[in-house]
């Protein structure tokens, strides 16, 4: 981390009747000095907004140079790693898991892939464009902030979803690590393939077969970083034929190799996983349903 910045975590459970449809609501904050930039990776997530109280971020998804972003920020699905970089700021974080996009978002979740908008002004996001006007108020309470985001939400939790019991099947199969192939998750889902490939394109954002592969991958990552004393080798998931299909996947998701990332330092992510360890045994990529739900 930089000399001089600090960063604290908090997460939030949201009520009861929105964990089908979103994940914990996580705020960072982060202490940096004047001019100073601290940066880090996000792993490939379901979709996500953040709404930020300072500077926006600069972000990229994928290689390519940092972007400033917007004060609401949101992605749709991602199967790349957001490389991003912030000053003295405060962030509030809301995964939108696909039951999620399903019941929000009037857009198929492809079509928003791997990008980044102004949550604020685009028609996918418009049901959230009036939060961030309501989670700031200039005292920096984090439980009230949380409370209000909570009760936001809640004002929208009977909206319809459609097609949610087989959204939720499809979910669900995809975090099982018994579940392999797309094959496999026909037979586990009872959703006829040609069925099943609308279905992820329209709420998860991408074909069967890349989200079980990225599964796969972020079970490996996951397991990486909750357990310091892994190597590589002790971290691939057990679907991985050898160690160079792993490394393949971890170029093709995070645009580095294991080296280069094992060898970064992490000042973001680090401090959010051991919170969400603290607070609640998991991470975004490991809860069931997140901070967006990807292994068991």
């Amino acid at each position: 981390m930089s000399s001089g910045s600090t960063i604290a975590v908090h997460f939030f459970q949201p009520s009861t009747a929105l964990r089908s449809y979103f994940t914990a609501f996580y705020l960072t904050e982060i202490d940096a000095a004047p001019g100073v930039m601290v940066d880090d990776y996000l792993h490939p997530e379901w979709a996500a907004m953040r709404f930020t109280e300072g500077p926006p971020p600069l972000a990229s998804v994928g290689s390519g140079p940092l972007v400033r972003q917007w004060p609401f920020v949101a992605n749709g699905p991602t199967s790349k790693a957001i490389h991003f970089g912030c000053g003295k700021v405060r962030i509030w974080g809301i995964g939108l898991q696909p039951a999620g996009w399903a019941k929000f978002v009037p857009n198929a979740a492809s079509t928003l892939a791997n990008l980044t908008v102004d949550g604020s002004t685009h028609p996918a996001f418009a049901a959230f464009a009036s939060l961030h006007g309501r989670i700031f108020d200039g005292r920096q309470d984090p439980a009230a902030e949380a409370a209000r985001i909570d009760t936001y939400l809640l004002s929208m939790a009977d909206l319809p979803v459609p097609g949610e019991a087989a959204i939720a099947r499809v979910h669900q199969a995809i975090l099982d690590p018994q579940v392999a192939t797309v094959a496999e998750l026909v037979e586990r889902t009872g959703v006829a393939l040609h069925s099943l490939e609308r279905l992820t394109r329209r709420y998860f954002g991408f074909t069967p077969k890349l989200l079980l592969r990225r599964q796969r991958f972020l079970r490996s990552l996951a397991h990486y970083m909750l357990d310091p004393s892994l190597n590589w080798i002790g971290a691939i998931d057990g679907q991985y034929h050898d160690q160079a299909q792993f490394v393949r996947d971890f170029k093709a998701f995070m645009g580095l190799s294991p080296r280069q990332y094992a060898m970064l330092p992490h000042p973001i992510l680090h401090p959010i996983m051991r919170q969400r360890m603290a607070d609640a045994g998991a991470l975004q990529s490991i809860d069931l349903p997140t901070i967006a739900r990807y292994a068991d």
